[in-house]
């Protein structure tokens, strides 16, 4: 994947019921090719994706090098994490990411701050970070995400 002229889908997007499943693919595999551009891998949109399986930035995407497809990717994020975790576990992960968001007083925040008045500065109700991805990356967000 060359991420300096595609963008990764996004974090919304689920594969095997995990939210950023799809987006961290697709940057582990610009990540194995030398084709981030502006995109980081590891970084603190990955890291909980990581952690949440039990896993790290070099192991993923080792295996995403060696397996390619999202269907053989799946497949072992499957049987080697999740056969392990319970529904509820999944179902709090997801919620968590879905309101992830910047702590006021931060630089985060103000990094937040500065690029939602770059990409929609009268989107006021924007507050969380896979909202303002999606907008970054041209992707309509018709509802913003709430923190409750």
């Amino acid at each position: 994947m060359n991420l300096t002229i595609e963008k990764p889908r996004s974090p919304k997007d689920k594969l095997i019921g995990l939210l950023s499943l799809k987006r961290v693919i697709d940057k582990a595999k610009a990540y194995n090719e030398g084709q981030l551009g502006e995109y980081d891998y590891d970084c603190p949109h990955d890291k909980p994706v990581f952690a949440f399986l039990g896993t790290n930035g070099e192991e993923f995407a080792r295996k995403v090098k060696e397996l390619g497809t999202d269907d053989a990717i799946a497949a072992w994020v499957q049987s080697a994490f999740l056969s392990k975790k319970s529904q509820a576990e999944i179902d709090k992960y997801n919620a968590e990411r879905m309101h992830w968001h910047p702590e006021p007083g931060t630089p985060s925040a103000t990094y937040f701050e500065n690029l939602r008045s770059q990409v929609a500065p009268d989107r006021k109700d924007i507050v969380t970070w896979f909202d303002l991805l999606d907008l970054d990356e041209g992707r309509p967000v018709a509802a913003a995400t709430s923190l409750n």
